[in-house]
């Protein structure tokens, strides 16, 4: 039986202990607002910015804020061009829900199909999301998000097991130093 480590995240943590432990984005957001750090951003910026808080103390210096420019006055038809850098933002939420309906979602196959291309119309885009959709094809989990992949690979491997107990096997695994894959001897929790 392998022993469970109690850890929270706290500023004695060295980077290389944090780095050992998984946390969720809200208690890195949470962490990072107890001590005056930038809370915005994906988590990898939240991760980048809390290790280098662990390494010297400070807060890291951005060196550059992002400004996009807001395409909100342009009016999106479906002959309009995707563009460079295209940003899952309300405007082209709204546009995709009005034309394909209240279900739409920017899951991350299609968002990396709409990265992927911008000289394709909006039409294009609606075409290609219904063929996403369909498709049977297992859509790759980033690592960042890590309890997706374990979810998913927990019930691959437990057909009769809840979401509960796969809840449980995962907070027992990112408990511990390591890796936080799915492994049979999770189970030992239940």
């Amino acid at each position: 039986m392998r022993v469970k480590f109690n850890h929270y995240l706290n500023k004695s943590l060295t980077p290389d202990e944090f780095k050992n432990y998984y946390f969720l984005k809200e208690e890195l957001k949470d962490f990072c607002r107890k001590e005056g750090l930038k809370v915005s951003g994906s988590k990898q910026d939240l991760e980048k910015r809390i290790i280098h808080y662990l390494s010297t103390g400070e807060e890291l210096k951005e060196d550059t804020i992002k400004q996009y420019s807001s395409q909100t006055s342009l009016e999106i038809t479906l002959d309009s061009k995707l563009g460079e850098n295209f940003k899952c933002s309300e405007d082209k939420r709204e546009f995709f829900e009005k034309e394909i309906g209240k279900g739409f979602k920017f899951k991350v196959k299609f968002q990396k199909w709409l990265k992927a291309n911008p000289d394709k119309t909006y039409r294009d885009a609606i075409g290609a999301y219904y063929e996403i959709r369909n498709s049977n094809e297992k859509t790759e989990i980033g690592k960042q998000f890590q309890y997706n992949q374990y979810i998913r690979d927990f019930f691959e491997d437990n057909k009769d097991k809840s979401l509960d107990d796969a809840i449980k096997c995962w907070n027992y695994k990112k408990s511990l130093k390591g890796h936080n894959k799915y492994e049979k001897r999770d189970l030992e929790i239940l």
